[in-house]
């Protein structure tokens, strides 16, 4: 029989389809979530400050490098370390490792999404009341700025939503000793998150390329939207003010700016070889110097406007439940699970808002995952080329790779809660000074190291003798006896 031809490396169709799968990649979650509570947490407009510096000196030279170096080289993750030189081969492996870990729990940000979705499309949100069968007689419901209670407040109680998210979406056991079972409605949920991942990606940029038309620009109708109802909000003014008045005396805290950096690396998807994957499929002599440029700034630019639609929202909530905004503003998933549902179950035509919201979630999400699993395809794909460029063959290897990284997740969906399994496993194995003593960075903690370092370094020996007699006796001592004596 003869052998099967071996297909060609792809391409872009046209320069568009690269800037949308990139934006695609590097605009998700974080952009949404992270960026403007760290902005809030962290001076407001003052942030902007460290964020800038970050972003000229190490965001986008970084990511023009990597995907400069993919274009260049026409290779995956791996093996355009190859050619340029065998030396930095480990950088691949290690990037792909990191790329695969992320493939086993991002996803499951993108099943909770769907989870909730799923329960939008109802007149009466479930996290709005607490006439559920989930629900505990703690669960007090929200309560509106027009409206009181007479009844006493129990200290234990707890709202509909952090209920629904801890007690319906996450099932979380009461302790470790109790591992519960699989969470089955989520594991539908990452099996169909899974499903459309890989649909996205089978046939590589060409159905890649034609998918992101979509998926990279319907979030962005989704968050104009969320954005002006966010600013015709009563209260939104509020929110805005504390999201941006700036505080320069916070720029003085070496938090700030690691939350600046950090934020750069995290929203940028530098150092982890996607990029590389992405550029590898442009034309040699594309202007991907330029195109870089513009996808800096729209990333950016993103993250900035988000702040108003998601801290008009948080606005919204602080005047209505009467309270100040730092009570209900929210990072992570705590923001998108929790702070944003009871936003939503307080506007009229809740349930349009919530379908709105969670289906963004669930698009920027998207676009960030299979863009990390194509990294790792590109990359495995170029290093066997002979073995994957035949018909049907690379589709096969995705697959394992999507079946491999779905059963991994549902050991994420099991009831028990993994933050107190985690804290139970360190109280176990690390010493008490490890486990309570927190690391608080002063101004002056860096200095006084240093210098305590060049003290060592420089400083003789507390043993020695410090006087000129002191030798003089030392010598007498430890000499022998004729010389001591002629001494």
């Amino acid at each position: 029989a003869s052998e099967q031809k071996m297909e060609e490396r792809g391409q872009w169709s046209n320069k568009l389809e690269f800037i949308l799968s990139v934006a695609g990649s590097i605009i998700g979650l974080g952009n949404m979530w992270r960026f403007p509570y760290l902005c809030y947490k962290n001076g407001g407009g003052a942030f902007l400050i460290p964020y800038l510096i970050f972003l000229f000196t190490c965001g986008v030279p970084v990511f023009f490098l990597e995907t400069a170096l993919g274009q260049y080289t026409s290779e995956g993750g791996i093996t355009c370390w190859r050619k340029i030189s065998p030396l930095f081969e480990g950088l691949g492996y290690g990037t792909q490792v990191i790329v695969t870990l992320l493939n086993f729990y991002y996803i499951i940000v993108l099943a909770w999404g769907i989870f909730y979705l799923s329960f939008s499309f109802s007149w009466d949100l479930p996290w709005s009341s607490c006439n559920n069968t989930w629900n505990t007689e703690n669960c007090v419901e929200l309560q509106r700025r027009n409206t009181s209670i007479n009844q006493t407040v129990n200290p234990n109680s707890t709202s509909p939503v952090i209920e629904f998210w801890e007690r319906r979406a996450l099932r979380i056991s009461p302790g470790i000793d109790q591992m519960g079972s699989l969470n089955w409605d989520l594991a539908l949920c990452l099996l169909v998150a899974w499903a459309m991942c890989y649909f996205c990606i089978w046939k590589g940029v060409k159905s890649t390329g034609k998918v992101v038309y979509f998926t990279a620009t319907f979030p962005y109708l989704m968050l104009i939207v969320l954005l002006i109802r966010g600013l015709t909000l009563p209260g939104a003014e509020i929110g805005i003010q504390f999201y941006l008045y700036p505080d320069l005396g916070r720029l003085a805290d070496p938090q700030v700016w690691m939350d600046a950096g950090t934020q750069i690396f995290f929203s940028y998807a530098i150092c982890l070889g996607s990029l590389t994957a992405l550029g590898s499929y442009n034309k040699y002599n594309n202007n991907c110097y330029r195109d870089c440029l513009a996808l800096c700034l729209l990333n950016s630019g993103t993250s900035f406007v988000a702040g108003f639609a998601i801290f008009s929202i948080l606005g919204f909530m602080s005047y209505e439940q009467n309270v100040h905004i730092s009570e209900v503003a929210e990072s992570g998933p705590g923001l998108a699970f929790i702070a944003y549902p009871r936003a939503v179950s307080m506007m009229p035509f809740s349930p349009l808002w919530a379908a709105l919201f969670f289906i963004m979630i669930v698009f920027l999400g998207l676009d960030s995952q299979f863009v990390c699993v194509e990294s790792l395809v590109t990359a495995v794909v170029d290093m066997y080329p002979t073995v994957f460029r035949r018909k049907n063959r690379r589709e096969l290897f995705l697959l394992a790779v999507v079946l491999f990284s779905f059963l991994m997740g549902l050991i994420m969906l099991m009831e028990v809660e993994l933050t107190r399994t985690h804290r139970h496993i360190s109280d176990l194995l690390l010493p008490e000074q490890l486990k309570r003593t927190q690391s608080h960075f002063k101004k002056h903690n860096l200095l006084c190291t240093l210098e305590e370092r060049v003290q060592l370094l420089i400083k003789p020996s507390g043993d020695l003798p410090k006087t000129k007699r002191e030798q003089e006796r030392l010598l007498v001592i430890f000499a022998p006896d004729g010389d001591a004596t002629n001494a």
